[in-house]
């Protein structure tokens, strides 16, 4: 178990509108503020605003509020506090007008900017012109983070967040843009991330659509300085094998084993201790149940890789759950363990107990065949907030992407006050997160091949250049780790692809790039 945290004392304050649909949004980037928060081991209170009550900004060291909701009418409290305290505030997004509008606060006189105007899109999009444009362009260490904009014409949909808002420096010597975004359609600049002495201004909100190379990682970065805790420059890299189970090609994993111990990089082997198929679909038909002590291949790959610098991370139990498809196979590694896809509600078993079952079955089934875990990932990285809360529980590290929910019973459905996944990837090592866990990050993404001619499930082409330019994003992060994961099953020589050669060159490009190689138990 974690010891209680010992970093700044924060406070995160959100928007939740009464008897809205979006009422639960705001907690989710409430939550994801908490876990970046959570890399510097901050004691975190979270807090609607309409709670607030007097001085409770000065009783922390550092205070955010998150402006999620347009005219979300903040307390004369809040707005009282915000206009004069000398103590860290940084303001996203919304509702800055209420403080900067009114005349009694003296706004920029005492801060030394304007709050303007928001900006959304350039012009309505449509299927002719289904890109018009908005500020989109993040400008940080000479990277440019360009926000996700996607139209979807059957709908006439747009899936992005463009809204930002607009503020004008009147007193530099009271404020200043440390960073700046564009709208390269219009040519047009205004600052993104705003500074005047301990107020901070961010025009967007940089929860929403994040991604390897997003601005999310630039808040990431200016966190350290907006919380006053600095990390020296160090940028280290993980890579690990993943869904090794009883069927892994023993001669694949020979040969990575290979290509990284002669490049003297330490990696992981997310192992699944039981192979289940279910309903035979990956053996003619015929249902297949194999434990640990059984699965000669994957015991072989281990042997083998363990000495030649490999540490295990406990990838599920079976990497499946029950004899259902959930929702592709039942097999292991292909289907979800601790959530019910389908349904996508938690599983019926769903309890402390049914988790800390699983683990402890996996945890045995490895010490019995003389295995050590060093790190737990969740399946497909998707569990109940239940579960999530019971892995600290019997491992001191994770090692994972993370999907958060704003109830420990989450609704998922259409009506006012639904709740909310947030799905979140780290640039960093989150010491504790929303439920406990202390987190190694998986920031990169994993090779994949469109092999749809003989496998229609797998579709998707993501490239080993592709995960080499996140990894150059990632060095903006003055401590950013560069982090990916690869499955096996690419090196094997009868599947056609470039697997291993590809391995092979992004494993060679990070390590080019000044990133320095470590194993998952040696990060502190």
């Amino acid at each position: 178990m974690l010891a209680p945290p010992t970093g700044p004392r924060t406070l995160v304050l959100y928007d939740a509108p009464a008897g809205s649909e979006w009422q639960k949004l705001g907690f989710s980037y409430a939550i994801m503020l908490r876990n970046l928060l959570g890399h510097f081991d901050a004691q975190v209170d979270l807090l609607p605003v309409q709670q607030y009550t007097a001085g409770q900004i000065d009783a922390h060291q550092a205070t955010f509020y998150l402006g999620a909701a347009y005219e979300t009418k903040l307390p004369a409290a809040f707005l009282a506090d915000a206009a004069v305290t000398s103590k860290t505030l940084v303001w996203f997004k919304y509702n800055l007008w209420q403080l900067a509008g009114d005349p009694a606060y003296n706004f920029a006189q005492t801060r030394g900017f304007t709050f303007d105007s928001l900006r959304g899109m350039n012009a309505v999009p449509t299927a002719a012109a289904p890109a018009p444009g908005f500020f989109d362009t993040v400008t940080y260490k000479n990277r440019q983070f360009v926000k996700y904009y996607a139209y979807d014409s059957a709908r006439n949909q747009v899936n992005a967040d463009p809204e930002v808002g607009i503020t004008s420096i009147v007193d530099p010597a009271r404020a200043s843009a440390l960073v700046k975004i564009s709208n390269p359609a219009t040519g047009e600049q205004a600052p993104y991330v705003l500074r005047s002495g301990n107020f901070w201004y961010v025009a967007d909100m940089p929860f929403s659509y994040i991604g390897p190379r997003d601005r999310y990682l630039v808040l990431a970065d200016l966190l350290h300085d907006m919380v006053d805790v600095q990390h020296a420059e160090s940028h280290k890299a993980l890579v690990r094998l993943e869904d090794v189970d009883a069927k892994v090609s023993v001669a694949a994993m020979k040969n990575i084993t290979d290509a990284l111990a002669t490049r003297h990089v330490p990696f992981s082997i997310a192992v699944i201790p039981r192979y289940v198929d279910a309903f035979g679909a990956a053996n003619d038909g015929k249902p297949q149940d194999i434990p640990l002590a059984a699965a000669t291949r994957l015991k072989q790959a281990l042997d083998y890789a363990l000495p030649r610098g490999a540490e295990i991370v406990m990838h599920g139990y079976t990497h499946q759950y029950s004899p259902i498809r959930n929702p592709w196979s039942g097999v292991s590694g292909d289907d979800y363990e601790f959530w019910n896809i389908v349904k996508n509600t938690p599983v019926d078993e769903d309890s402390t107990a049914w988790t800390l079952g699983r683990l402890s079955a996996g945890l045995a089934d490895l010490a019995a065949n003389g295995y050590r875990a060093v790190a737990w990932e969740t399946p497909h990285y998707h569990a109940s907030p239940t579960a999530s809360r019971a892995f600290p529980q019997l491992f001191n590290t994770t090692y994972q992407r993370v999907v958060y929910y704003t109830s420990d019973q989450p609704d998922l459905g259409s009506h006012p006050g639904k709740d909310f996944a947030a799905g979140q990837i780290f640039p960093y090592v989150i010491q504790r997160d929303y439920y406990n866990q202390r987190v190694l990050p998986e920031s990169l993404g994993n090779i994949e091949y469109d092999i749809s001619k003989v496998d229609p499930s797998s579709y998707f082409t993501y490239s080993w250049q592709e995960i080499y330019l996140n990894a150059q994003y990632a060095l903006t992060v003055r401590d950013g780790f560069a982090s990916f994961f690869f499955h096996p099953f690419w090196a094997e020589g009868d599947v056609g692809t470039p697997g291993l050669a590809d391995f092979k060159k992004l494993v060679d490009g990070i390590t080019q790039l000044g990133f320095t190689w470590v194993a998952p138990s040696s990060v502190q």
